[in-house]
Formats: structure tokens, C-alpha cells, sequence
């Protein structure tokens, strides 16, 4: 008994792992509800470096509670980079629909406080026909590359209708499916179990029978029998 409860939970335990892969295979198929994407730096010149003392200067970009991404490459003033998107320190970041990010260039100083750039709000609205560019005067020119924020729903009154349609009738087919793939599990779940008593009930017989059967048995050793 105890081995058939195990294997109920096992069954039980399967049915949502599967639950939970349809799930991630449903986001999977509907890319519009990917609620971020990812940022790569196109371009970027420097107009102004910041050490006190000669050298060569340490750009970084950095978003408020993430790792600094060091810009190797980019070391003299007014020459433009222009990088792939496929370097080893790429992408730059990534940008959610609903939540902008505080990021900027940087500068390491060997003595002081990191020197600033600039700094501001990034968000994925800033993108159009996935591109950014954000200038700063006297300090640099970037350009950001984001293919994917066209599709990050976000709540700008750029957004058009259609494209709020589809968004509500891709959430509408997830729910459908996910109330599909739970009710297969519950059926499924209901059927091992009503199986499971009919073992059950069919094992309790024949204890039953054995159990005459050995008193048949003692009676015929004792000679009380007909």
C-alpha cells in the first residue's frame, strides 16, 4: 500500500513538471510576451576624458545594481568605435517592458570617485526601429541597439491598438492552454486513483477468500468437517 501511495505522488509529482514545461514552451512559441530584451552598443566617441594624470582612460557602462561592462577598445578622444554586437563584453544589458533602468558611462579614476559621463533613465520605450541615441555634449555620442524592444509590450501611447490586440489574444491562448494541460493532469490524476482503490478492493477479496479458505483448511486438519 504504502508503494502504490508512493507511486500516485510520483505520477502526481510528473504531471506538474510537465505542466510547468508547457508552460515555458507556450512562451517559448509567443515572442511578444517577452517582457525584456537584450541591448547591444552599436557606436560610441568620446569627447572628453576626465584623469588628471596622462594615460590612456578606462571607460565602463554600468546600470544601478549590476556588474560594470569595461569598453576596451574605446581609448582616444573624437575617434569614433564602431563595434558588432557580437563582442566578448556584449550585450550591455537588458531592459524590461514596465521598468527603466539608471545607467551610464563611466570613467575609472585611479585617485577620486569614478568620473560620470552621464547618466540617465534607460528604458526600452527609448528605442525606435530599435535604435537609441543618446548624446551628451561635450562628453560623448552612443548609439544602442535593441531588435527586440519593438516587441516588449509596454504601456506608451506610441503602442498601437492591433498590437494591444494581439498581445491580449496571445495571454488569452496561454490561459486557455494552461486550463487544458491542468485539467489532462486532474483527470489524470482522478483515473491513477480511482485505479488505485479498484486494487485496493480487489486486494481486500482476496485476503477475504484466504482468510475462509485457511479456516477450511483448520477444520478439515481438526476433523470437524462434514
Amino acid at each position: 500500500m504504502v508503494a502504490q501511495t508512493m507511486s500516485i505522488r510520483n505520477l502526481l509529482n510528473r504531471g506538474l513538471s510537465r505542466n510547468f514545461l508547457a508552460l515555458l514552451i507556450i512562451s517559448s512559441c509567443f515572442p511578444g510576451l517577452i517582457l525584456s530584451a537584450v541591448v547591444t552598443l552599436d557606436s560610441i566617441e568620446i569627447f572628453n576624458t576626465h584623469e588628471w594624470f596622462p594615460g590612456k582612460p578606462t571607460v565602463y557602462f554600468a546600470c544601478k545594481g549590476q556588474n560594470r561592462t569595461f569598453l576596451p577598445d574605446v581609448k582616444n578622444k573624437n575617434v569614433p568605435y564602431v563595434f558588432k554586437g557580437e563582442e566578448s563584453w556584449q550585450p550591455l544589458t537588458k531592459l524590461e517592458s514596465k521598468k527603466c533602468k539608471r545607467c551610464g558611462f563611466y570613467e575609472q579614476d585611479t585617485i577620486k570617485s569614478d568620473d560620470v559621463f552621464d547618466e540617465w533613465e534607460f528604458c526600452s520605450s527609448d528605442f525606435k526601429d530599435g535604435k537609441y541615441i543618446r548624446v551628451k555634449e561635450k562628453e560623448f555620442n552612443a548609439t544602442f541597439l535593441c531588435s527586440q524592444c519593438a516587441s516588449v509590450p509596454n504601456d506608451s501611447t506610441e503602442a498601437s491598438a492591433s498590437d494591444k490586440r494581439v498581445n491580449k489574444s496571445h495571454i488569452a491562448i496561454v490561459i486557455v492552454i494552461s486550463a487544458l494541460v491542468s485539467t489532462v493532469m486532474i483527470i489524470a490524476a482522478v483515473a491513477v486513483y480511482k485505479f488505485w482503490q479498484k486494487r485496493k478492493r480487489e486486494q481486500d477479496q482476496a485476503r477475504f477468500l484466504k482468510l475462509f479458505e485457511d479456516g477450511d483448511d483448520i477444520e478439515d486438519e481438526l476433523g470437524l468437517g462434514p
